[in-house]
């Protein structure tokens, strides 16, 4: 498991704490998908009806789309593959759900760990608003709110799954 990054902890830079945060509430995503029921991986809880394996295609697309389509500009084919007619879907495996979102996070960190993160993302038809690029820092903190609000909406599906709760 991935240790909690302390805020004490010694960072030899910005960018390690923020690659140490999105490591580990990454990780605790993975973790708590994997040790639910198999039947509750699938099933929604909520009113809203997101399934937690959803959840884990949603944020692997939140980081391509914050990291590749919009900061890097690149373009992409599909930059919400993880809707399908206003909604998340995801009829994959477990197992490929969670190797897509590692293998973004690869990406994730190879372009934090080779950036300044006050470097401007490059324009294009995908950022939100004004449409003008953010640095990498704010699109960082971003990802680290998407995945902090995540996991504690799956803390609540996985209390009432009988799966594990916490960090």
């Amino acid at each position: 498991m991935t240790p909690f990054p302390e805020p004490n902890a010694p960072a030899s830079s910005r960018a390690e704490v923020f690659l140490g945060y999105l490591d580990f509430l990454r990780t605790r995503v993975i973790e708590k998908v994997r040790a639910l029921p198999a039947s509750s991986q699938r099933t929604s809880r909520l009113p809203s009806g997101w399934r937690p394996v959803e959840l884990l295609k949603h944020l692997r697309y939140v980081e391509f789309r914050w990291i590749e389509w919009r900061f890097e500009g690149r373009s992409v084919d599909s930059p919400w593959g993880d809707e399908e007619s206003g909604r998340w879907h995801a009829p994959e495996p477990l197992a490929e759900l969670v190797a897509a979102l590692e293998t973004q996070a690869e990406h994730t960190s190879a372009v934090v760990s080779s950036t300044d993160l006050s470097t401007i993302g490059a324009p294009g038809p995908g950022w939100p608003g004004t449409g003008e690029p953010a640095t990498l820092e704010r699109v960082l903190f971003h990802l680290l709110q998407e995945y902090a609000r995540h996991l504690g909406q799956l803390d609540i599906v996985a209390e009432l799954s009988d799966g594990p709760t916490g960090e």
